[in-house]
């Protein structure tokens, strides 16, 4: 399978369900996580965060990679724990997730 456009090739995500009242900072600190993330993580590409219109303290992120051992080197650093509990921590649940193409239309 051809890569995306964007060279993107794997991806993570994020399925954020933030406690009632923590919306604010829970942004807050999910754009230092990967502001951080865009300047120190070789191999990063971009990354989004979308809201549920429905039901405003569920969010969903995305973060697209070069390759697979950008994503792993981006888990395994030292600074990836403490930022990404940061916003879990504001969190009632929270799953995460690596992707690699299936298919595409």
């Amino acid at each position: 399978m051809a890569d995306a456009a964007d060279g993107s090739r794997y991806w993570a995500s994020g399925n954020w369900r933030v406690a009632e009242g923590n919306a604010d900072e829970f942004l807050e600190r999910w754009t230092e996580f990967l502001t951080w993330t865009k300047e120190s993580v070789d191999g990063f590409l971009w990354a989004r965060l979308i809201r549920d219109r429905h039901e405003p303290t569920h969010f969903v992120s995305f973060s697209s990679w070069r390759d697979l051992d950008s994503l792993k080197s981006w888990r395994t650093h030292p600074e990836f724990a403490p930022l990404f509990t940061a916003c879990r921590a504001l969190c009632t649940d929270s799953t995460t997730g690596s992707f690699e193409p299936a298919r595409a239309v």
